[in-house]
């Protein structure tokens, strides 16, 4: 299973990623992760990351795609990956669909998770976290039970600054812009899988599984 995962902030891709980790171990692959790594490890990829960083330039593509390269080289890679946070914009899913042919590892699918902007902004607004023990709450959709009180510790819970409606909103509406061109670039390929994720959890996985399956070499 090699596939994109792309989805909204909110979206829970996170959440259905970390269970498709589970159920086919196989890794899933952050840019963002990759990149603190290997700053971290001081490795030539990442101190040339590092200078773009220092130098207040963003990372070139080039350098993420040799992390990536290095990343599926690994052996829990043999059988697969979810590719997260990475492609952003056309060019980006160009050079990829390149390097995974060259590989020999081409893309099964690419999935969105298809969740309605109100919904998203719901999700996103109604955030509340403990300040105690990190506990996470929704307003809307998991409220505490008393208003503002954590469950389980009784902390006081916190709402980020940059939670609300105008600053999540123009995030949406930035990501939307962004991630058209690359639904069309994959819908083109007959690579898009749209999954709605809206509802329960597991309901939502087991939508994303079952429109994987078909995608599946062998399948």
């Amino acid at each position: 299973m090699r596939i994109i995962l792309l989805g909204a902030p909110g979206s829970g891709k996170g959440t259905q990623a970390q269970k498709l980790v589970e159920q086919f171990n196989i890794p899933q692959v952050s840019t963002g992760d990759l990149l603190r790594e290997a700053v971290a490890a001081g490795t030539d990829l990442g101190k040339q990351a590092k200078a773009a960083m220092d130098a207040g330039e963003l990372v070139s593509d080039d350098i993420v795609l040799g992390m990536i390269r290095e990343r599926l080289a690994k052996p829990d890679a043999d059988n697969g990956f979810i590719l997260d946070g990475f492609p952003r914009n056309l060019a980006q899913a160009q050079s990829l669909d390149g390097l995974l042919e060259e590989l020999g590892a081409p893309l099964d699918a690419a999935v969105l998770m298809d969740v309605d902007f109100d919904v998203l902004l719901k999700r996103l607004t109604g955030r509340r976290t403990c300040a105690g023990c990190g506990r996470v709450y929704n307003v809307y959709f998991f409220p505490p039970a008393k208003e503002g009180i954590c469950d389980a510790c009784g902390g006081a819970l916190r709402h980020r600054d940059d939670d609300n409606e105008a600053t999540i909103s123009q995030r949406l509406k930035v990501y939307e812009a962004q991630t058209a061109p690359l639904v069309e670039f994959y819908e083109s390929r007959d690579k898009l899988k749209v999954v709605p994720a809206e509802g329960e959890i597991d309901a939502v996985y087991e939508r994303l599984v079952a429109a994987l399956v078909p995608s599946l070499p062998g399948a």
